[in-house]
């Protein structure tokens, strides 16, 4: 990935570094299935030495807290709290080598670029490299980042286990190096007074940018969910030509009603001004027992309705509430929701997203807002209560997939926009 230094002298971002480091990553934990660091597992032990020797060449002070977090940080020519720039470098399996990572190249490029210039930033700038991130490996969200609080669980180390090798929490951690004493104590290494502000660049994982032609976005907070992930509906079984339609209890007919009257609920708020998505990510018959010939007595399904408002999660909670009523009395059958989980909406900070455009602005990079679908460590950073923000840089091809594909002129682009925003005085 050969990359033109565009100059030393005035502190630009060094872009030939971060693509250097993109090559390495991929060549020394990819395959021909895509990109593979599993949490606390060899391919995110190989990413953060990878990075953390990258950091002792430009002399960082490098530290890690008792989850093996890793923090780079170049000091600053104040005393006041640091601005952190970091996300995760573990990967989902056969995953794609910008997700996750390209925020933590990006942090370490504007830092380089800083050192070669003799540059020092009116604050400490700390690159931070989290762990464990991707809940595919142990079942739990921001392992990583919530250990940095001091949020995780004694039962989450002894009770959560690796898929694949099921290891528990706790002894991955330790095999990594991490004292799951100091974890089970609830010390936290990270104190929110101390952090001016988090920033989290990320690849876009949705297609939006691509399709408006938009290098960066800023995010505005990243959804809250609610989500019934083993639901059901029951009918009765019944012969398909036999049974007269005012005589059916039909499962199927029942599920799409409901997913269509979601998506109506979906169209109406989206169309008064509502974030909101809602998904069936599964709907399927019994195998078993379903048949070409038969009415459907039962359909298990999932349902995923995220927004950043819990105002609007709440008017969701109750338009599923009225579509089941009015189903199970309309067709006969019974829905049963099953446990509801959560995640918290996380707003970003309105002062530091103006910055951040301001600064696009001044470098006449296009740029939009927009809210985030997906979880990132920068929600636990906000609701540690430590301003918080994401850009995003366009990328094809979605994302936990091997055809990531964001380019390098775009990177440059959100580095050039971050490396600006960390030179000025946080607002």
């Amino acid at each position: 990935m050969a990359v033109p230094d565009p100059g030393a002298a005035d502190g630009a971002p060094d872009i030939a570094l971060a693509a250097r480091l993109f090559d390495e990553l991929r060549h020394r934990t990819g395959s021909s299935r895509g990109i593979t660091r599993a949490s606390y597992g060899l391919g995110e032990q190989i990413a953060h030495e990878i990075v953390r020797r990258e950091a002792l060449r430009l002399g960082l002070t490098c530290t890690t807290d008792a989850a093996c977090n890793l923090y780079m940080t170049l000091k600053g020519a104040g005393a006041g709290p640091a601005i952190y720039v970091g996300s995760h470098l573990d990967s989902v399996p056969a995953g794609g080598n910008f997700d996750g990572a390209a925020g933590v190249l990006m942090g370490l490029a504007v830092v380089a670029g800083y050192c070669r210039a003799g540059i020092r930033p009116p604050q400490d700038i700390t690159v931070m490299a989290i762990r464990a991130e991707e809940s595919t490996w142990f079942g739990a969200s921001y392992i990583g980042s919530r250990a940095a609080f001091g949020l995780l669980t004694g039962a989450e180390l002894d009770g959560v286990l690796r898929s694949g090798d099921r290891v528990a929490l706790g002894a991955a951690i330790e095999a990594a190096g991490g004292d799951t004493g100091a974890l089970r104590a609830g010390r936290p290494h990270l104190d929110p007074a101390r952090i001016g502000a988090f920033i989290e660049p990320h690849i876009e994982q949705g297609p939006v940018l691509v399709a408006e032609g938009l290098p960066a976005a800023f995010v505005t907070g990243i959804r809250g969910s609610f989500r019934h992930r083993a639901a059901s509906v029951a009918g009765t079984y019944a012969h398909s030509g036999a049974t007269p339609r005012a005589n059916r209890q039909d499962a199927v007919l029942a599920a799409a009603r409901l997913v269509t009257a979601l998506d109506d609920a979906w169209q109406r708020l989206a169309a008064a001004g509502h974030d909101l998505t809602v998904t069936f990510g599964q709907l399927s018959t019994d195998p078993a027992e379903a048949a070409f010939s038969k009415v459907a007595g039962r359909v298990e399904f999932s349902l995923d309705i995220r927004s950043e408002s819990h105002a609007t999660l709440d008017l969701m909670r109750a338009e599923l509430r009225g579509a089941v009523a009015r189903i199970e009395a309309d067709c006969a059958v019974r829905f049963t929701l099953g446990r509801e989980t959560t995640s918290e909406p996380a707003l970003m900070a309105a002062p530091l997203v103006a910055a951040l455009e301001d600064a696009a602005g001044a470098l006449a990079v296009p740029a939009r807002r927009m809210a985030c679908g997906a979880g990132h460590d920068a929600a636990v950073f906000a609701g540690a209560g430590v301003p918080s923000a994401m850009i995003f840089v366009r990328n094809a091809n979605g994302s936990h997939n091997p055809d990531e594909a964001m380019e390098m002129a775009d990177f440059t682009d959100a580095a050039r926009i971050l490396s600006r925003f960390c030179l000025r005085p946080l607002p």
